[in-house]
């Protein structure tokens, strides 16, 4: 597999942009939204690159057209599979060596700004250490999501042994570039109905325009908005729905989406091929995707229906709980990931703040008591109280508005705000008594292409069940937003009969009071578990075990870690319990080589 990590970055020297990068170990990335923190490193370095610096060269030029030539370095200054973040009239650029060929591309991931001077490489593939977006060097296009961009390419000269990068000055101030993509033709009336207006919609919208289909397509949600990053309503409260738009109104338009807003699908006849809305209209379709997405559940105990008891589904609801809660006794039920963002982000606007679980631990059930137990202490530290083990039994009002929560062992909770956060269930009961085939929980079934056992229809996101690699081709549904735009890529590629399958590992993350908590894999069914480094000192990297072989790997304040252990996995090789077990957080060759 070759060199997997040895990754830098580089700074002025002399007038140059440039100097010998460095290993990754010891240096952690803290994401945008987080505050700095000393997020220690690690990166699997298969060698130590040089030090010291380049000789300077000359000066930076520029052409009338504003077009600019720099020297970043000399050629012998980076090694192969290294990574520098140099500069070029002032804007930092990616240089990468890969097989004695240079490369210059963006050096911040489009997603969320991570540097990708600390990535993780593998032959043409590099992967963000935040939150595991991948770009190939060579196009700079997106391989793996959550990023929804690519990253520009700028050309790169050797000459006299000097390594020289030329970019367009209006290139180089932004690190992201998107595809080029087909235009609408009204000639052509073949129609992609998509329901539902999240990512996995959006991503087949975008990806049909970027293959060449002209036909018309049309995204039908329920909701308000354009798509927006659900992921961030539980992170960050205070912002508007429009802060959080991944594309605006204008940007759809451009590309010929149609929108249609407050628009819920009912029904669906399958044989005539069309989907009945709520509002009595009806549309028909030549390929159908179902991309519904999933439901915050809603508690089920005496009380449930007073006012200010709420469900985090939309912006307007991250907005109504902010306002509610600040200020006043706020109780969770459900020590999910949601719960435990609301908990974080409020923790010091609330007067109070209760979390009620029937586990032990924090999201025990994927990330196991370690992790739990770790967010579960930030939190206390935060004056979060925690009762465990317990469940909600009833709640109470005064003239209809909740005032207590009441325990299953008789303890009462002050309760000005109650928010559930105690899983979702997918959005399908409109195919109820449909010949589509869906599971217990109701779930889509579909197959690698994302393909429904009815022709033509197409299901994606948090509304399915799909088989996945690291459970041996078993099927489970997982909500995570990379995972929904992998989806609705591929299954987009299948609507136009490209024939691909699904090949990704599922990455998502989870922040709290300025940490994020990364984790990549799939370890559902794990009975093990290798923990390296320091639980309580809050840097640590987490293998899951099952059968004797790692499935996914959780870390906190470990970047690049988790992106390195995600490419690993991508690449087909196996982890085994002992090489987990064998390996240093500060120095893991045996990870990055085969």
């Amino acid at each position: 597999m070759g060199t997997l990590c040895n990754s830098g970055r580089a700074s002025p020297s002399r007038g140059l942009a440039a100097r010998r990068a460095l290993a990754v170990r010891g240096e952690g990335v803290t994401s945008a939204e987080e505050k700095p923190t000393d997020s220690g490193g690690g990166g699997f370095p298969t060698r130590r690159t040089g030090t010291g610096p380049p000789a300077a060269g000359p000066a930076t030029s520029m052409d009338c057209d504003d077009t600019v030539t720099a020297e970043v370095c000399k050629e012998d200054d980076i090694g192969d599979g290294e990574l520098w973040e140099v500069t070029v009239a002032g804007y930092p650029v990616l240089l990468v060596r890969n097989k004695k060929e240079f490369r210059a591309l963006g050096s911040k991931c489009p997603h969320q700004g991570a540097p990708l001077s600390k990535g993780v490489l593998r032959g043409e593939r590099l992967r963000c250490p935040w939150h595991g977006a991948c770009f190939n060097t060579k196009t700079g296009d997106i391989e793996e999501y959550p990023s929804l961009d690519c990253l520009p390419c700028f050309k790169v000269k050797v000459e006299d042994g000097k390594v020289f990068v030329t970019a367009k000055k209006k290139e180089l101030e932004s690190s992201v570039r998107m595809k080029e993509t087909s235009k609408r033709c009204h000639l052509n009336w073949d129609t992609m109905l998509l329901l539902g207006g999240g990512v996995a919609a959006l991503l087949c919208a975008e990806t049909l325009r970027q293959e060449g289909f002209t036909g018309r397509i049309i995204m039908a949600t329920k909701e308000k908005h354009v798509p927006y990053d659900k992921s961030k309503l539980s992170k960050e409260m205070n912002l508007k729905a429009e802060d959080i738009y991944l594309r605006k109104p204008e940007f759809l338009a451009a590309h010929g989406i149609e929108l249609w807003t407050e628009k819920e699908a009912a029904s669906v006849d399958f044989q005539k091929q069309k989907v009945r809305f709520m509002d009595g209209s009806s549309q028909k379709y030549n390929r159908l995707l179902i991309a519904t997405g999933s439901h915050s559940s809603s508690l089920k105990v005496p009380g449930a229906d007073l006012q200010n008891v709420c469900i985090l589904q939309t912006p307007e609801d991250s907005s109504k709980i902010l306002e509610l809660a600040t200020g006043k006794n706020l109780v969770i039920v459900g020590a999910s990931f949601v719960g435990m963002e609301i908990a974080a982000f409020l923790s010091d606007k609330a007067g109070t703040i209760s979390v009620v679980e029937k586990k032990e631990f924090p999201f025990q059930h994927v990330l196991g008591p370690q992790v739990g137990g770790v967010t579960m202490k930030m939190l206390q530290n935060k004056g979060v109280k925690f009762y465990m083990k317990t469940e909600l039994s009833e709640l109470k009002g005064k003239d209809g508005k909740v005032t207590e929560a009441v325990l299953s062992s008789g303890e009462k909770l002050p309760a000005a705000v109650v928010v559930a956060g105690i899983g979702v269930f997918p959005n399908s009961a409109f195919l109820k008594g449909t010949s589509i085939a869906r599971d217990d929980r109701g779930a889509i079934l579909v197959d690698l292409h994302m393909q429904t056992n009815i022709p033509n229809v197409f299901a994606a996101g948090d509304v399915v069940s799909f088989p996945v690699a690291l459970l041996n081709g078993d099927r489970s549904s997982i909500h995570h937003q990379q995972v929904a735009e992998a989806h609705g890529h591929i299954a987009a590629l299948n609507m136009l009969k490209k024939e691909k399958e699904l090949r990704t590992v599922p990455f998502f993350w989870t922040t709290m009071l300025g940490n994020s908590i990364r984790y990549a894999g799939c370890g559902q069914g794990y009975t093990d578990t290798v923990v390296k480094g320091n639980l309580e000192q809050q840097k640590f990297l987490i293998f899951y075990i099952r059968d004797g072989f790692v499935t996914a790997a959780a870390s906190l304040n470990c970047d690049p870690m988790v992106s390195l252990i995600a490419e690993v996995l991508c690449s087909g090789k196996q982890i085994s319990k002992e090489e987990a077990e064998a390996c240093d957080i500060n120095n893991m060759p045996l990870l990055a080589e085969t």
